[in-house]
């Protein structure tokens, strides 16, 4: 894995970037389209995974549940993105790239259907886990296509606005769900983001052209990534050092409110701030990647690991707790393209599989910072314990980063 672009692969000019399948370039009046296009799908993507924090009193109160097996509910999901990412990722690397974008996001619409008509919590369950399969295998699939759509010389730029759809939900989509789930019920956040689904079908459908998969690509050519050590090694630090922020943000609703003593139609307002710092943290982490993506990765787990302890500390006054949280956001958002370009440095030839065992690491991460959370709830600790347990993690992160990737052994890996 190395540090230093002149030293990674020639295949890709952007570091993380997967090289385009051959072919004829697109016309330019038909790239920015498409590109948005499939963005709106990373926008579809990134309502439904967080809307559902925000809504999580909502939820437990309908499905009679409590607090703690409503974070058991969000790590479904992550589970679904945990198991679909490499399966449905090398499973669909002979398969055109518009095809497999379209069915991927048929079967994220339909685990919707099932989450919004599910009667019960188990059933809600399985609903969630099936919405979450399609997850890191549309983003792979539909960087794959914007690369190609926008040609080698603007291929970084074009995955950037696909990966963008994540930050942007965070920002516009997860308050509007957020808000309306408030209103008028929080299965609404389903309905919402099947239409966001369901509009993105149509869009690509219609504005992304045929794009085949590159000659000789195989599931047997994917999998050939499991066996880079250095790929596991950057998934270890990603789960570990990632569930830290997932332990803060899976009960973000019931600490501001609980505990902060912040009016509950205020949160929207929170988890648009959150989305703020998201896109931030992407644009800063994409550009000091490109410098060091180890060092990167490194120097904002340090910074997870204050901002969450800060936040345990802070939570009572929850106007206080904002600055914290912010600083969270921002650096967490940072580590997702290190851990992208570390992961695909570690195996280029198989970029499809590398690419979306990205979501996967961090989904589980997402899991195991929710399940962390509701074991310390449900110890009898108080709602802002969960975000001190998260900054252990990210510290804990930390230090396998140092040990595991360091710059000589990342190198030998690769």
């Amino acid at each position: 894995m190395p540090d230093s672009p002149a030293s990674r692969p020639a295949a890709s000019s952007t570091p993380g970037t997967p090289a385009p399948p051959a072919g004829p370039a697109p016309r330019p009046r038909r790239m920015l389209p498409g590109i948005l296009a499939l963005a709106l799908g990373g926008f579809a993507i990134g309502t439904t995974e967080f809307a559902i924090m925000g809504l999580l009193p909502q939820a437990v109160e309908d499905l009679g549940v409590d607090l703690p097996a409503g974070g058991i509910l969000i790590s479904t999901y992550a589970l679904g993105v945990v198991v679909g990412a490499p399966l449905l990722a090398a499973g669909l690397a002979r398969v055109d790239r518009r095809t497999s974008a379209l069915w991927l996001m048929g079967l994220f619409v339909a685990g919707h259907a099932g989450s919004l008509l599910a009667p019960d919590f188990g059933t809600m369950m399985l609903a969630r886990f099936l919405s979450g399969l399609p997850h890191g295998a549309y983003f792979s699939a539909a960087a794959l296509a914007a690369a190609h759509l926008a040609g080698p010389a603007r291929r970084g730029q074009a995955t950037a606005w696909v990966m963008a759809g994540l930050s942007v939900a965070n920002l516009v989509g997860v308050p509007l769900a957020t808000w309306l789930g408030q209103v008028a019920g929080w299965r609404w956040m389903f309905v919402v983001t099947g239409l966001f689904g369901a509009a993105t079908i149509a869009a690509v459908a219609w504005l992304v052209p045929s794009i085949p998969a590159p000659a000789g690509a195989s599931v047997r050519g994917e999998l050939t990534a499991l066996r880079s050590p250095a790929l596991w090694r950057a998934v270890v630090v990603g789960i570990i050092g990632f569930a830290g922020m997932f332990a803060l943000y899976t009960y973000i609703a019931p600490v501001f409110v609980r505990v902060g003593g912040m009016p509950e139609a205020l949160v929207p307002l929170i988890m648009a701030l959150y989305g703020v710092g998201m896109v931030v943290g992407t644009l800063l982490g994409g550009a000091w990647s490109d410098r060091s993506a180890t060092r990167t990765l490194q120097a904002m787990l340090g910074v997870v690991a204050v901002a969450l302890a800060g936040f345990s500390l802070a939570a009572p006054w929850w106007v206080l707790a904002l600055v914290p949280l912010l600083a969270a956001a921002v650096a967490a958002s940072a580590l997702v393209p290190a851990l992208q370009v570390l992961l695909v440095d570690a195996a280029p030839h198989a970029p499809q599989l590398s690419g979306a065992l990205n979501h996967s690491a961090l989904n589980l991460a997402n899991a195991m910072g929710a399940w962390v959370g509701a074991a310390v709830i449900s110890a009898g600790a108080g709602l802002q314990v969960p975000a001190g347990a998260g900054a252990g993690l990210a510290a804990v992160g930390l230090v396998l980063s140092l040990v595991l990737l360091r710059p000589g052994r990342a190198r030998a890996g690769a």
